[in-house]
């Protein structure tokens, strides 16, 4: 992957400069109080009370663009898009977003193991802070400059590939970067500010001092075009786990119900959440 930093657009040549060197860029996108307020009052009968019960675990929504109009809107934002086509010379494809109303405090890991593409890079995020986020109230944690390490699969880990594995991947990661001594930096942004990240940035979410506070957020997750796109923690060398993304598209929105309320066939994306909670509570209480 290399950058376009002749290409007119949103962000200037050091944002550019800043996101080739350290992995990451944060930036005024523009958003609304409006949108923004919009999106956390629209979201918010939605979240699972029990999740809420558990901020360390953190609760969260998948692909709400499917049914909160907001959350689409920011998906597909003309400012994001153009930006990310300034950083990666092609078209930035949506295909996923996740809103999260307090920290995840998520272990330290790449999204290189959730998502990759052929030719490799062409992925990236845009978390979006939807309040003001501080040292308390769970800012993200990243390590600038680890996106130009190499990639680490789940056979780099010592790993059979399967979700069920995750929680030794990220025992791994954490050895990893104790071993590199990369000192982390962290997300303080004002509410409307996003942060752009490198696929394979190290990065995750940091304590939540102040388990009586909220920090809402928006992630968006974007491919780009003439690329093949797949799962590298379901993948095997030579037997790639090829996924066949729903590109969110600007403009175009229907609404559609919440997992809860769909058929049985997406009892897996269920069952996933299910098993993220018990991993969650069998390393807190273990």
């Amino acid at each position: 992957m290399s950058s376009v930093s002749e290409q007119a657009g949103y962000l200037t040549q050091e944002q550019i400069q800043k996101f080739n060197d350290d992995g990451y860029v944060i930036v005024d996108f523009g958003f609304t109080q409006q949108q923004i307020d919009e999106l956390i009052e629209t979201l918010h009968p939605y979240y699972n009370p029990e999740h809420l019960q558990a901020p360390a675990f953190g609760a969260r929504i998948q692909d709400a663009w499917k049914f909160v109009k907001p959350s689409h809107e920011l998906a597909t934002n003309a400012n994001v898009l153009s930006a990310l086509e300034q950083l990666f010379g092609r078209k930035p494809l949506p295909f996923q977003t996740l809103n999260f109303p307090v920290g995840t405090q998520q272990a330290t890991h790449s999204d290189t193991i959730h998502f990759n593409s052929l030719p490799s890079g062409y992925m990236a995020g845009v978390w979006v802070a939807l309040e003001d986020i501080d040292e308390d109230n769970g800012p993200l944690k990243y390590y600038p400059g680890t996106h130009k390490l190499s990639e680490i699969t789940m056979e780099d880990a010592g790993l059979e590939p399967g979700y069920h594995n995750y929680p030794q991947y990220e025992a791994f990661i954490a050895k990893h970067l104790e071993s590199l001594g990369v000192e982390p930096a962290y997300g303080y942004m004002p509410k409307g500010h996003a942060l752009i990240w490198h696929a394979n940035l190290l990065h995750g979410g940091s304590k939540q001092n102040d388990h009586r506070r909220t920090r809402h957020s928006q992630v968006t997750h974007y491919f780009f075009d003439n690329c093949k796109y797949y799962t590298p923690m379901h993948s095997k060398p030579g037997k790639l786990a090829f996924r066949n993304p729903e590109w969110i598209k600007p403009g175009e929105w229907v609404m559609r119900p919440p997992v809860s309320q769909q058929s049985a066939e997406d009892t897996p994306a269920l069952q996933k959440n299910v098993n993220r909670l018990r991993n969650w509570l069998r390393r807190k209480l273990g």
